[in-house]
């Protein structure tokens, strides 16, 4: 059976109203080989009624296609959809873009404006909600918290709703599986663009939940509906889902990467790289004055995944660190998925360097970390003395919170 979870307004000062409906009977999503479909073929396939004639907007990027590859674009038109204005996010509607703004655009395949919400506007105007009657959202989210395109979307939802403009997000799956939370959970006051919500780093929702859980924290009260992934179970990886891999973010080639980024991310507020230039970004960790068998000695196993010290170089790296420099490098992979937590493992690696390396290493902006760590407890934790506690034991109260906080907006079980 699959739902499609709908939440609309219904009067000035009273909670979001969440309600469940049920579309249309499907083959058993539990059966062996079920194939997964994105919210995009749900939509067209089950529920084109919700955009037919009408002026239809679309947010999205090079993520947002159906099950086969084809882009919602032309999927849309396929099926005879009046699209009228499209929007992009961070890196810009093709995915490739590595700069602070992205300006405004015209499709060159369709001769629809593209209305960048990654500029000096980050949520559309009232002007360019006006070109339509129903705003489509499909973005591949990546697992974590800290990545913009929740960001974007929530923005998103309060134009929309301050405008009267329905919103439907076309659900895809978590890519890293929906059953693991991991790591810190957000305080408010480091709420920034690139994390918006009190979740941990590593929170098990889809993009669809996610807008949901956000919406109601939020207190946004956007018209919002939520066209599920068929056949999506949470304890399903997406190279278990039969859909093909699109690149989320120019630093994000695969699975393994993405694997990783919840606890690696946080190396990106230090002057280690994490192989941004590389085919294995968030795979390593590297630096010119690394020791990688010292750490190596220092951490010692960690359940799930496997160390080795290896060197990579960066060619022209985002992040402008070491470029074209052989660096000594800590290479990460995963062996068991079950109990890896890239959140552990990142904040032990932290230590261990930043005991092993104290002149060399560096916490480059305290307030970037911080923002993506999601509170100052773990740079804290790096100032103090040694031997230290383990502060991954600390995080346990406020995951148990989140799990019970996230149960209602839960679409899978």
């Amino acid at each position: 059976m699959q739902v499609m979870i709908t939440r609309q307004p219904f009067a000035a000062g009273f909670r979001l109203l969440v309600a469940l409906i049920c579309l249309v009977a499907c083959t058993d999503p539990t059966s062996q080989g079920q194939a997964v479909r994105p919210g995009i073929d749900v939509l067209l396939a089950d529920s084109i009624h919700l955009v037919a004639a009408k002026r239809v907007g679309l947010l999205t990027n090079q993520t947002g296609v159906d099950r086969a590859g084809v882009s919602d674009v032309d999927r849309l038109l396929q099926a005879g959809v009046e699209l009228t204005a499209l929007f992009s996010p961070e890196h810009g509607f093709r995915g490739v873009l590595e700069q602070a703004t992205i300006g405004h655009a015209t499709d060159s395949a369709t001769g629809l404006p593209i209305f960048s919400l990654y500029g000096e506007q980050r949520e559309p105007t009232a002007e360019m909600l006006a070109m339509i009657d129903v705003l489509l959202v499909d973005l591949q989210d990546i697992g974590a918290r800290p990545y913009t395109y929740i960001s974007t979307i929530l923005l998103t939802l309060r134009a929309t709703a301050a405008a009267g403009v329905p919103a439907l997000i076309l659900d895809r799956p978590n890519p890293i599986g929906g059953l693991q939370v991991q790591g810190p959970v957000l305080e408010p006051e480091f709420a920034s663009f690139v994390g918006m919500l009190p979740v941990p780093l590593r929170h098990g929702l889809t993009i669809g939940e996610l807008a949901l859980f956000g919406d109601d924290v939020l207190e946004i009260g956007a018209d919002l509906t939520v066209v599920p992934a068929d056949g999506w179970q949470r304890e399903l990886w997406h190279d278990q889902t039969g859909l093909p891999w699109v690149r989320p973010s120019p630093n994000m080639p695969d699975l393994e990467s993405a694997t990783h980024y919840p606890g690696t991310v946080l190396f990106e507020g230090t002057n280690l790289s994490v192989g941004r230039g590389t085919t294995i970004a968030f795979q390593v960790l590297g630096a010119p004055w690394l020791d990688p068998s010292d750490i190596l000695a220092a951490v010692g196993q960690e359940p799930g995944v496997e160390l080795s010290d290896t060197v990579v170089v960066p060619h022209a790296p985002s992040d402008g660190k070491y470029p074209d420099i052989a660096l000594p490098a800590l290479r990460l992979r995963v062996i068991d998925r079950a109990s890896y937590d890239p959140t552990r493992l990142a904040v032990r690696l932290l230590g261990a360097i930043s005991q092993l390396h104290p002149d060399s290493f560096e916490i480059r902006n305290a307030r970037y970390f911080d923002n993506r760590a999601g509170s100052a407890a773990i740079r804290d934790w790096l100032d103090g003395e040694p031997p230290r506690a383990e502060i991954w034991r600390l995080w346990e109260r406020d995951l148990a919170e989140f799990r019970r906080a996230r149960q209602p907006h839960l679409i899978y079980e």
